[in-house]
């Protein structure tokens, strides 16, 4: 390429000869090791004797921002079949929403979705 001259505060700089980089080649890493997807996770609420019904409905409407009736069914489904999936997503989305579930008070697992 070619020299080029800057001026910075008044005073001229003078900078070095710029070059374009040179290509390097590299080798495809060889492995028969096959990359399988991220498979999803869901989140599933058990029934417990301590929460309120209307409080599970509460609290699946401010975490997922449910309707009132989508709450209500997840929370008949805990309540009559022992559980209910509540979300489903990455396994960090997972964690995150068991996490935000304990910290109300409800019981909560996650498991890979089948």
């Amino acid at each position: 390429m070619g020299r080029v001259s800057l001026r910075c505060h008044n005073q001229r700089v003078r900078a070095e000869t710029i070059t374009a980089p040179t290509p390097v080649e590299t080798e495809q890493p060889i492995s028969e090791e096959v990359a399988e997807p991220d498979v999803p996770w869901v989140v599933i609420v058990w029934n417990d004797p301590i929460n309120l019904m209307s409080y599970v409905t509460w609290v699946f409407q401010k975490l997922f921002g449910y309707s009132r009736a989508r709450a209500t069914k997840l929370m008949l489904d805990v309540h009559h079949k022992g559980k209910a999936a509540v979300s489903h997503g990455t396994r960090e989305k997972a964690e995150f929403d068991v996490a935000r579930l304990h910290a109300h008070g409800l019981w909560a697992t996650m498991q890979k979705d089948r």
